[in-house]
């Protein structure tokens, strides 16, 4: 068993540096590439609302049958469209943050 007077003192560590500035990490857009999907962000928009309207107005009987229904043919169409408006949307937004990413450097 070693005594206290034997033991070496320890050495002061001095002050703690300060851990590196957390630098944000992960995909960089590029100022072409972020135009590109807010431009597909919104022409899909323009595209799925076009054909939404022209769906509500179909009268050639595969939307609608006789009794003013909707059809099969409209539902599976009108999800098609849902689907396109969020995927549209998302690509838009991922698109309209790296165009303000890009801006801020």
């Amino acid at each position: 068993m070693r005594d206290a007077s034997t033991t070496p003192p320890t050495a002061d560590p001095g002050p703690v540096p300060e851990p590196p500035a957390r630098r944000r990490t992960g995909l960089v857009l590029s100022r072409r590439v972020s135009w590109f999907l807010l431009a597909f962000g919104v022409w899909s928009w323009f595209v799925w609302i076009t054909f939404v309207k022209n769906l509500w107005k179909d009268s050639s009987g595969l939307a609608f049958d006789d009794a003013g229904a909707p059809t099969g043919y409209f539902w599976v169409h009108l999800l098609l469209a849902i689907t396109s408006f969020l995927l549209g949307t998302a690509i838009g937004v991922l698109g309209l943050r790296g165009l303000r990413a890009a801006r801020r450097t």
